[in-house]
């Protein structure tokens, strides 16, 4: 595998010495400016997400919203301790605001409490690995704010799509989970 690595390093070397590189330089050099400047419109996204998350965990929104979803999280996670509901409920609600980088550490955190060291995933890691996979979305920040600074006249104009993807995708994902769990319990009891 080394051998083909090599040669393609050569090969690409050749290619941008002797094959007209006055063509190819100036695309490297334009795709590394596009390349920082969207990695800058990311950062400045995710400043002001997270410190609206960071302004939602001092005033303690967070615990309330905890709260309030927490008769759905118990149905789909199973009975969890208040720490690790709290940390799968921020996820939820970053999720739904768009802040999938803020989401994942919290989403992290949560599976390292969900583990029970099986090396297994259970039932709670599925569907953690289900709502952070599908994304739920009401307001899709990060998408609207990459539409903007790619100069796009309407950006909020994926809103409704992406709501009825991620709803739409989340109940699917659930309902497969449930069923092949259900599933799985059949033919344990049968043996």
């Amino acid at each position: 595998m080394s051998k083909i690595w090599f040669w393609c390093i050569v090969f690409s070397i050749c290619v941008i010495l002797y094959i007209n590189p006055e063509i190819l330089l100036p695309s490297m050099l334009e795709a590394s400016e596009n390349t920082l400047k969207l990695c800058l419109s990311l950062c400045a996204i995710y400043s002001v997400w997270l410190g609206i998350l960071q302004v939602m965990e001092d005033s303690g929104i967070n615990k309330k919203l905890s709260k309030i979803l927490s008769p759905v999280t118990k149905k789909i996670f199973g009975n969890l301790d208040d720490a690790t509901n709290e940390l799968i409920c921020m996820n939820i609600s970053c999720n739904i605001l768009g802040m999938g980088g803020a989401a994942t550490p919290l989403g992290m955190r949560a599976m390292q409490r969900l583990d029970d060291g099986s090396g297994k995933a259970n039932r709670a890691m599925m569907m953690l690995i289900i709502f952070a996979s599908t994304s739920m979305q009401i307001l899709p920040t990060t998408v609207i704010g990459l539409r903007i600074t790619a100069g796009s006249t309407s950006p909020s104009d994926i809103m409704l799509p992406t709501i009825i993807a991620a709803v739409f995708t989340t109940v699917i994902g659930i309902v497969i989970a449930m069923l092949i769990e259900k599933i799985k319990e059949r033919t344990s009891n049968k043996k």
